[in-house]
């Protein structure tokens, strides 16, 4: 399987660069390609040389295509379905606040919670998302309205706890300089409730919101559900 390279945080991409035979400068322009200027193919990077593109092309970018979008008539929220590389669908939605746009964001095809009431489980779990395939879908959204996106909430389809490793990276680098850096304290991770991915997210020293999906008023009735 062939380097998901919008995956990696900018030490990771400067290191394989330089395995390459590149100097690390261009790991720094490839990051910002990607992560910045939102770019989907090497062709758009005009300041990386052509043979460094041609290189680059054995290692594609992960863009997802958009299939459909839907805008409400009451408030324009828009609702976007998107293909991933493997043929699979997920969906996003983009809110459009006066204080700055959000985008609720999947992180899992699927999802094996089982929660009873939740559309997103009845096909049970797929398979988790790659960071860079989260990332992706606010780049699309950003990219498609020319509108900066200011807030980002995971609540899409998908237990984001269930897919941690992924998650944080998609964090770090959503958040960190290079990037769109939004501020962690503008970005949400909502859990049905997995206590032992609560606490580890509580020893990383971030300043995102955790939100917790109760739905229900006890633990009896919960654990139905």
């Amino acid at each position: 399987m062939k380097e998901d390279i919008k995956s990696m945080t900018l030490p990771e991409l400067t290191t394989w660069m330089s395995a390459l035979g590149e100097k690390g400068f261009r790991a720094k322009q490839l990051y910002n390609w990607m992560h910045k200027n939102l770019v989907s193919s090497f062709d758009e990077m005009t300041n990386l040389s052509k043979s460094l593109r041609e290189k680059l092309k054995e290692y594609p970018v992960t863009a997802l295509k958009m299939v459909k979008v839907q805008t409400s008539r009451i408030d324009g929220t828009q609702k976007y379905l998107f293909r991933l590389s493997d043929g699979n669908v997920i969906e996003s939605v983009l809110m459009r606040y006066k204080h700055g746009n959000s985008v609720c964001i999947s992180s899992q095809v699927g999802c094996r919670m089982g929660c009873r009431f939740c559309a997103s489980t009845i096909g049970g779990l797929t398979r988790c998302l790659l960071p860079s395939e989260m990332l992706d879908q606010i780049y699309r959204i950003q990219a498609l309205t020319g509108e900066r996106v200011s807030n980002v909430v995971v609540m899409g389809t998908g237990e984001p706890l269930d897919n941690y490793e992924n998650l944080l990276r998609f964090i770090h680098i959503l958040t960190e300089d290079g990037g769109l850096h939004i501020s962690q304290r503008n970005l949400t991770v909502s859990t049905c409730g997995i206590v032992p991915g609560i606490l580890k997210l509580a020893e990383e020293d971030l300043q995102i919101t955790l939100a917790l999906s109760l739905h229900a008023p006890n633990d009896e009735v919960r654990k139905t559900l």
